[in-house]
C-alpha cells in the first residue's frame, strides 16, 4: 500500500525577513541611548574639546594670519573680504565635518564591533534603529559643541561680529547631520578601523580642497567645479560664509535643500546597512 507523507497543516510558514531599505522605526528610546554616550564622554570632555579645536585653530592662525599677510583680500561674489575671515568661514564647516566624522568613526565603531555596548544595549526594549539615530545625533551634537567653542575663539579675535553667526549656528548644526549620517554609512561597512583611511582620503581629503574652504572655487576647472558645486562640504560652505560677511547667501534654499538630502538619504543608507550587518 502505498503511503504518502504531508507535511503537517498546523506547521507555521516561516514569516518573511524583512526588508532591511524599510522606513525607520524610531521610537522616544533613542534618547537613553544618546544620555548613556553624553554621560560617558563628560569624563573626558576638556581632553575632547580640546583636541578637537586644536586642530582648526592652527588652521586659522597659520593660514589665516601668516598667509593672508600674502594674500590680502579675496574677492567673494564680487565683495572684497579679508583673507582670514574667508579662511575662517570655511574652516568652521570644514571642523563641523571632522568632528562629526571622527565620532559616527571610530567612537562609534568601538561601541558597535570592539566594545559590543550596541548588543548590550539592544538587549533591554531599545531597537538597532533606535541606536543608530542616537548615534547620529551624538555625532552631531559633538560637531555643534566643537563649533560653538571655535565660533567664541573667532569671536574673541574679532574675525567677525555678525549677528547672522546665529543663523550661521544653526546651519553647522544641520552640517553636522548630515556628515555624521554620511559616516555611519562607512562605519556599517567597516571591519576594522584602517577601513577609515579611504574614506579619510578618498572622500573627505579632496572634499577639504574642492569646497572653497582654502581658495575661491573660481580657481578650479570648470569640469570640477561642476562636481564640487554638490558636495555636501561646498554647499555648508556656500551658507556659512555669507553670514560672516553679515549677508544673506545666494540660493540658499537650493543649498540647504542639497545638505537635507544628504542627511536624509544617507542616513537610511546607514541604517539599511547596519541592520543588514546585524542581520548577518
Amino acid at each position: 500500500m502505498n503511503t504518502t507523507t504531508a507535511s503537517p497543516s498546523s506547521a507555521a510558514a516561516s514569516p518573511p525577513a524583512r526588508s532591511v531599505w524599510r522606513p525607520p522605526e524610531i521610537s522616544l528610546r533613542w534618547w537613553p541611548v544618546f544620555l548613556r554616550n553624553l554621560l560617558v564622554w563628560r569624563k573626558l570632555a576638556i581632553p575632547s574639546l580640546i583636541g578637537n579645536i586644536a586642530e582648526p585653530l592652527i588652521w586659522l592662525v597659520a593660514f589665516g594670519y601668516g598667509m593672508g599677510a600674502l594674500v590680502g583680500q579675496v574677492a567673494v561674489d564680487g565683495v572684497k573680504v579679508p583673507y582670514i575671515l574667508f579662511l575662517a568661514s570655511g574652516s568652521i564647516c570644514m571642523s563641523a565635518m571632522n568632528a562629526a566624522s571622527f565620532e559616527a568613526l571610530y567612537s562609534a565603531f568601538s561601541r558597535m564591533q570592539v566594545q559590543k555596548t550596541w548588543d548590550g544595549i539592544m538587549n533591554a526594549p531599545v531597537g538597532l534603529d533606535d541606536i543608530v539615530l542616537a548615534e547620529m545625533l551624538w555625532a552631531a551634537f559633538k560637531s555643534i559643541f566643537t563649533v560653538t567653542a571655535i565660533l567664541f575663539v573667532m569671536l574673541g579675535l574679532g574675525i567677525s561680529h555678525s549677528p547672522k553667526l546665529i543663523v550661521a549656528w544653526m546651519i553647522l548644526a544641520g552640517a553636522g547631520i548630515a556628515f555624521s549620517s554620511i559616516a555611519l554609512i562607512f562605519n556599517a561597512l567597516a571591519k576594522s578601523y584602517d577601513f577609515f583611511t579611504y574614506y579619510f582620503t578618498l572622500f573627505m581629503t579632496p572634499m577639504m580642497f574642492l569646497s572653497g574652504v582654502f581658495f575661491p572655487l573660481e580657481q578650479l576647472p570648470s569640469a570640477v567645479r561642476a562636481v564640487a558645486a554638490w558636495l555636501p562640504l561646498t554647499n555648508a560652505v556656500a551658507l556659512v560664509r555669507p553670514l560672516f560677511m553679515d549677508q544673506w547667501p545666494a540660493d540658499w534654499w537650493l543649498h540647504a535643500g542639497v545638505l537635507a538630502v544628504y542627511a536624509v538619504a544617507a542616513f537610511w543608507v546607514a541604517l539599511a546597512l547596519t541592520r543588514k550587518r546585524f542581520r548577518g
